[in-house]
């Protein structure tokens, strides 16, 4: 063992402590960002909540995109509300439960703040300017470098940005290749806590998702260079192009779908002209097989989220595909990918990033998937007016694929595309969509 190695393993030990320990730097009043979905560091969590619990720590404000269970079972826990204010850039199944724990209050106490996932580690470094940044990194290696595993995103430029940066080393947690590196020198605190990552399952595809599947299956061309966003639609999708060749990937979200297609040779990156031979993402979630296939894969680029959802350099890649899902498509082409029941039901995330990107990519295409129907077929999810925030306004909208087929929007007039869209609803809302037309 060389001098270096020696010297990174001193810096560790110098900075190993236990998660309780941690955690007293993090004072009452201050500004608290965590690595998000399969980042959060539950050890670290876990101090946290024990230190509110017991009175020695209140008025925290928590910044953060995606949470999941063990920030659920922790800092996000209804009796603690008093004294953490949550501050979420996209609602997952946590947040809408504890909103529904919360119905009725006068005041509820977590903060949606909207924003495009591009912008969230420019918000957070610059504006925000966290005291502290937590999350869980991957283990280090001899020359003295973490990663950020599943969990580039904001990460890697918060953790740089925050006054004080403590991580949760967990050999679980897969080594990725890209601009992940994390080095040991600068960080103020490590703890070590082993356990498996959160596991994704993704619903079986309903009978709709298969037929919007094979619509969109059926677009996308051999050497395309795919983003697919999350849930049983996309890896429906993904299920049906392993015959395809030379496809790329250059997506948000890193996937057991997406997995799957380099597995068995259909993507192999090559015509891509930025990052030729390399699958880029900025985030993972799957299964156990899915975090070890990314363990240690050269062949996966992790890259900060301001990088990879840069319109910009989406563009720069010929046939770029994107293909997201929205919650409802107004007659013009603006589409709700958000807001539901009166509600906000998740965030913007980087749907539009990439419905930009692939706009200006050569020969790209943007498909927005949509259900007709919600609440069991009494519910056009074609409408009139839209019931929420515009995720996508009409100006950027391409592609719309129900399961009763697809149009696309690109340079048809307002009249145009509301007729193209009625004909892609439920045909029980034909009428009543034709009547508001007049």
């Amino acid at each position: 063992m060389g001098d270096d190695a020696l010297n990174v393993a001193d810096i560790y030990r110098s900075k190993l402590t236990t998660p309780t320990q941690a955690v007293e730097a993090i004072l009452s009043g201050s500004c608290l960002a965590m690595g998000m979905a399969t980042a959060e560091p539950p050890a670290l969590l876990t101090a946290l909540a024990d230190r509110v619990e017991g009175g020695l720590l209140s008025d925290l404000r928590l910044w953060y995109f995606h949470s999941m269970d063990h920030a659920a079972k922790t800092i996000l826990r209804k009796d603690l509300l008093d004294r953490v204010r949550p501050h979420c850039m996209f609602l997952s199944s946590v947040e809408r439960d504890l909103l529904r724990q919360l119905d009725g209050r006068e005041s509820i106490p977590i903060e949606f703040v909207p924003t495009a996932f591009s912008e969230s580690s420019r918000l957070l470094s610059e504006r925000v300017k966290p005291n502290t940044f937590i999350t869980t990194v991957s283990p280090m290696d001899r020359h003295g470098y973490f990663t950020f595993g599943t969990s580039n995103d904001y990460g890697s430029t918060v953790a740089r940005s925050a006054q004080h940066l403590i991580v949760e080393v967990n050999r679980y947690m897969p080594r990725v290749f890209g601009d992940s590196l994390l080095h040991v020198s600068e960080v103020d605190a490590i703890v070590e806590y082993n356990t498996p990552l959160p596991e994704v399952a993704f619903k079986r595809p309903a009978a709709e998702d298969e037929t919007i599947a094979r619509t969109i299956a059926a677009m996308i061309d051999d050497g395309a260079c795919l983003q697919m966003g999350i849930g049983s639609l996309p890896n429906a999708v993904c299920a049906m192009l392993s015959g395809h060749r030379d496809l790329g990937i250059h997506t948000e979200l890193m996937t057991p779908g997406l997995a799957n297609l380099i597995k068995c040779g259909a993507v192999t990156n090559r015509l891509k002209k930025t990052y030729a031979g390399r699958s880029v993402f900025t985030f993972a979630m799957g299964d156990r097989g899915f975090y070890d296939f990314l363990d240690d894969n050269p062949s996966m680029h992790s890259l900060p989220v301001q990088i990879v959802n840069d319109p910009r350099l989406i563009a720069k890649n010929d046939d770029v595909v994107s293909v997201n899902a929205t919650l409802q498509v107004d007659l013009g082409g603006a589409c709700n990918s958000e807001h539901m029941l009166g509600k906000q039901y998740s965030g913007a995330g980087g749907q539009l990033d990439f419905v930009r990107g692939a706009a200006a990519s050569l020969r790209g295409k943007s498909i927005i998937a949509c259900h007709s129907t919600a609440k069991g077929g009494t519910v056009s999810r074609i409408v009139t007016a839209l019931d929420g925030p515009v995720t996508t306004p009409r100006n950027d909208s391409d592609i719309i694929v129900t399961e009763f087929g697809a149009v696309e929007l690109k340079g048809k007039s307002l009249s145009e595309r509301a007729q193209a869209l009625i004909r892609i609803a439920h045909p029980k809302f034909h009428e009543q969509l034709e009547a508001s037309c007049h």
